[in-house]
């Protein structure tokens, strides 16, 4: 994804920020072990978000002191086993596949060149987990078709093009056995997908006028005036009410604490930080 899914550490205890941190070494482990060193480099804590909420109820957190090239001596806690830390790490090599490849198409040869080497090199990864998740592949590829095609047409309608990144991230949930939690987990997936494509078309406002390039917020709003931010800002508000409403109907599992506050604080305090302009050097300051 974009690295706009994170919780608060401020709003976390001590121990739910500790469990975050535990998923999130896991999954670095884990995309290792699975798909090479290369697929290390793509982790972010939205993935960690997707692995914590895919755990089922009776997920044991299994987090034991492991050492890393970052942490050689003393290690640090990393979750181990599970299946929804391989569903988040494969699905995260084929999206970052993906979003290089979509780069690459969008730039000039030598604007391009970074993400061209980065797939080259992310090849071997992606098609092992385009093996292990065909049917998530395959969907991505095909949302983001109907993506690039409104993108190319500069199509004004916010909600056409969004709904096009929705879909595809609410594929990342498989099914489950459960039609319920299917259906509950999807929804949330659908309005977070929406959420971060708009939320990224805020943060790119700027450099996409400079650049001429396609920005959907800027051909819903080309004045992008204070009233416009405002309308935006209720509608993304809107998804993630909407994301709140099917989070309430999950049964717990050990990682609530953290998905609750990335829902109802972490995306607030990021979508207040990108609409002021503040995001980008909060990000350069390791926040």
């Amino acid at each position: 994804m974009f690295g706009y899914v994170r919780a608060r550490k401020d709003t976390l205890t001590e121990e739910s920020w500790a469990d975050y941190e535990a998923v999130y070494c896991g999954l670095c482990r884990t995309l290792g072990e699975r798909r090479g060193l290369t697929a290390r480099l793509f982790l972010n804590y939205d993935f960690a978000f997707l692995a914590m909420l895919l755990a089922p109820a009776g997920a044991g957190t299994g987090a034991g002191c492991r050492r890393c090239l970052l942490h050689p001596v003393k290690g640090k806690p990393a979750c181990t086993g599970g299946e929804w830390l391989d569903i988040a790490a494969d699905e995260s090599v084929i999206l970052a596949w993906w979003k290089l490849r979509d780069t690459v198409a969008d730039s000039g040869f030598f604007r391009g060149f970074p993400a061209r080497l980065l797939s080259l090199f992310l090849k071997r990864a992606y098609r092992g987990a385009r093996a292990a998740r065909p049917e998530f592949d395959a969907g991505v590829a095909q949302c983001l078709a109907q993506l690039r095609e409104l993108e190319e047409a500069r199509c004004p309608s916010i909600d056409r093009t969004a709904d096009c990144f929705a879909r595809l991230l609410a594929q990342a949930a498989p099914e489950s056995g459960d039609s319920a939690r299917n259906r509950v987990i999807g929804q949330l997936l659908y309005h977070l997908g929406r959420w971060i494509y708009l939320v990224d078309g805020v943060d790119d406002v700027e450099e996409d006028r400079r650049a001429g390039r396609f920005n959907p917020v800027l051909a819903r709003f080309p004045s992008w005036t204070e009233e416009d931010q405002t309308y935006l800002r209720q509608s993304m508000d809107q998804s993630l009410g909407l994301m709140g409403a099917a989070f309430q109907l999950l049964e717990p599992n050990p990682w609530t604490p953290v998905v609750e506050n990335v829902i109802y604080s972490g995306l607030p305090g990021v979508e207040e930080l990108v609409f002021t302009g503040k995001w980008r050097e909060h990000q350069r300051k390791g926040g």
